[in-house]
């Protein structure tokens, strides 16, 4: 029995005419979607959207109220009942795109924490293996002859020196002494 294998390349047409069966539907990056959710969660929390939020309300309430009955479309009657279904619907909408928003910025929070964390061991690492290297060097220093170490020194191989050439000295002037 052939196996029906749907993902075969056809050659017969160019790559980009190629149907599919179902047409492939354009897919929004969660990122991009991310992105949007938090700027208008950005925008929702400034000055200016609750500003514009009210001039918006007392608008509708304004006309609502004033306007001629026949071009009203929303009664002051019955408590501007369109203002607050719209208001509900803005507010059903706003609650899960903060929260979507502010599990964006837990996840970004928590890579920063982990970059945070690997950057002080690396930095703890790194002032441990110098410290290592300061008691190393201070060891060594230690070990090291001083300046005034090898002057006394050099001092004590002329002393000797001067002291050998005395001593042939005065082995040469009794060498050369006559005897008698």
């Amino acid at each position: 029995m052939a196996r029906d294998n749907r993902s075969t390349v056809r050659l017969d047409s160019p790559k980009g005419l190629r149907t599919r069966v179902l047409p492939g539907r354009r897919r929004v990056g969660r990122d991009r979607f991310g992105r949007a959710t938090e700027a208008i969660a950005r925008a929702m929390g400034t000055p200016q959207f609750l500003i514009a939020l009210t001039a918006f309300c007392v608008l509708w309430m304004v006309y609502n109220t004033t306007a001629p009955e026949s071009i009203r479309f929303d009664s002051a009657a019955i408590g501007f009942t369109a203002l607050t279904l719209i208001l509900s619907l803005q507010a059903s909408y706003a609650a899960p795109l903060i929260l979507l928003a502010q599990n964006r910025q837990d996840d970004r929070d928590r890579v920063q924490f982990e970059q945070d964390r690997q950057r002080a061991e690396r930095n703890l690492a790194d002032t441990e293996y110098l410290a290592r290297e300061v008691v190393a060097l201070r060891i060594a220093i230690r070990d090291m002859a001083s300046k005034d170490f090898i002057r006394a020194e050099l001092r004590g191989l002329l002393d000797e020196m001067d002291r050998r050439d005395e001593e042939a000295a005065a082995a040469a002037t009794t060498d050369d002494a006559p005897r008698g």
